[in-house]
């Protein structure tokens, strides 16, 4: 997001206090393929990536920023690895906000030319979004997500939103007007900031 897009943000409802105040940081999968999934893939492994070297790096690099526990969020591929890291590594996690997920590894095949296999170096229950949830349900952060109705991943985020009501996993679903598309992107960023910003001011 540029300067501009930030500025916008700041002067329609306020939202972006809470990065003045954090760090924010963009991190890459690493570019393997057309899309990691932000699993390990053989010696590349994005998830420790995610969740420790971009963290040792911030510290390295800025050592007056406070690394504690962090915001994941992310968009499709980018969203199923925030909810799956994000409930994996609960503990470490402030919370998780994700725009039109893949929901489950397999959707990956949707987008991106590899097979099921490129992405099954871990065991099926590792690369399960509910099965972390419910592993570390008693310390989960907070959680919301969102997708558009024209969404081609839209049934599975509603799927998503029921079994965590069943697994008894509070969370916030929104359902908005849109497709898998940077327009709903560009719109729905403003509704991580907003949730970031109520999370930080608790």
């Amino acid at each position: 997001m540029d300067a501009r897009g930030r500025s916008r943000i700041r002067q329609s409802d306020g939202a972006a206090r809470a990065i003045a105040h954090d760090s924010d940081c963009h991190a890459s999968d690493g570019l393997w393929g057309d899309g990691s999934g932000y699993v390990p893939h053989g010696n590349e492994d994005a998830e420790t990536w995610i969740v420790k070297d971009v963290v040792q790096c911030i510290k390295h690099f800025f050592p007056l920023v406070e690394a504690g526990k962090f915001f994941l969020s992310g968009l499709s591929m980018g969203g199923f690895g925030a909810l799956r890291l994000g409930c994996k590594y609960a503990d470490r996690v402030a919370g998780i906000s994700a725009h039109s997920s893949i929901t489950r590894i397999e959707q990956m095949l949707r987008f991106v030319p590899h097979s099921k296999r490129d992405y099954m170096d871990r065991r099926g229950e590792d690369l399960d979004i509910l099965y972390w949830a419910a592993r570390n349900s008693e310390i989960l952060p907070p959680i919301r997500f969102d997708c558009g109705k024209a969404d081609p991943l839209f049934h599975a985020n509603r799927r998503l939103h029921k079994e965590f009501t069943k697994l008894g996993i509070a969370h916030v679903f929104e359902e908005f007007p849109g497709g898998h598309e940077w327009s709903y992107w560009r719109r729905h960023i403003r509704d991580t900031l907003r949730f970031v910003n109520r999370v930080v001011a608790k």
